[in-house]
């Protein structure tokens, strides 16, 4: 029995992007897939065994998804060493429990997050009332029942370390969801935000759709904590990141990233915070 299941039947959104299957190599060992209409990435050598991380595991609940990916980029699906999750949302927890049985591999994420993926706790429901365009609308029919990936699942150590990958530090950015993380790379300012930080109007089913690149907070329908969301997107702008890996969205690089993740800090009561909707009040 696939631990997953047990306390909410897998489901399906009918809905995808342009870049549904694209690969996207953002440096040399980082490279972003899409998968329908969120992003996982493959950070390290995929060429060989335990030598790379999986960053969240997509929306697909069927592992063949990222597992014909890595075959098709890199020649063999190859374990990595560790899958990391950098929350629990239905979105990036797809295939999570299949992939770790089929590599033998733990999950990591924060251990605020782990009453959600080990079957202690729901997630708050989406909320469609909230102010945004189709897909808040049509967010109350997400998932958001908690999952069991015991006995794979593990919390992060708290010094903010990747066993095995020195270079990459975690980064805790609440408000989405209680234990989101980040991570980020110093040496070249390599940010992979989750949903603290993404580029597309995730609320807009058009943009979804088209992926037309806006740098945006949180997706509105399903953050609790706005306070700490916006807090969470200050840390991120601190680091001074070279570039942005987001949950949802394109990756963007340069000037014009650094010049649209300053102005959205500037804004972020304006432009991300929801005028209305049941999470906003709290």
């Amino acid at each position: 029995m696939n631990n997953q299941t047990s306390t909410e039947p897998n489901t399906t959104i009918p809905m995808t992007s342009a870049h549904d299957g694209l690969v996207q190599r953002l440096t040399e060992d980082i490279f972003c897939y899409t998968d329908k209409i969120v992003n996982v990435y493959f950070v390290g050598n995929p060429g060989k065994p335990h030598e790379w991380f999986l960053v969240d595991c997509g929306i697909s609940t069927t592992p063949d998804v990222i597992l014909t990916a890595l075959k098709t980029e890199f020649g063999e699906a190859h374990p990595p060493k560790m899958i990391v999750l950098t929350h629990g949302h239905f979105d990036h927890v797809g295939a999570a429990f299949d992939l770790a049985k089929h590599w033998d591999v733990s999950l990591y994420c924060h251990e605020l997050e782990l009453p959600f993926v080990t079957g202690g706790q729901d997630y708050p429901k989406p909320d469609p009332t909230v102010e945004g365009g189709m897909v808040a609308k049509l967010s109350g029919a997400f998932p958001h029942k908690a999952i069991d990936l015991t006995p794979f699942v593990k919390p992060f150590d708290s010094n903010g370390s990747l066993e095995g990958f020195p270079e990459w530090k975690w980064i805790h950015t609440p408000g989405h969801s209680p234990g989101q993380i980040a991570l980020f790379r110093e040496k070249d300012g390599a940010l992979l935000s989750a949903d603290a930080i993404i580029t597309v109007k995730q609320d807009s089913l058009y943009d979804v759709l088209t992926q037309t690149e806006d740098l945006q907070g949180p997706p509105r329908y399903l953050t609790t904590d706005w306070k700490q969301a916006k807090l969470s997107t200050e840390r991120l702008r601190d680091l001074q990141p070279e570039f942005i890996g987001p949950g949802h969205g394109l990756p963007m690089f340069g000037d014009e990233f650094k010049r649209h993740l300053e102005q959205l800090v500037q804004d972020f009561d304006r432009v991300a915070v929801p005028d209305f909707g049941k999470y906003t009040e709290e």
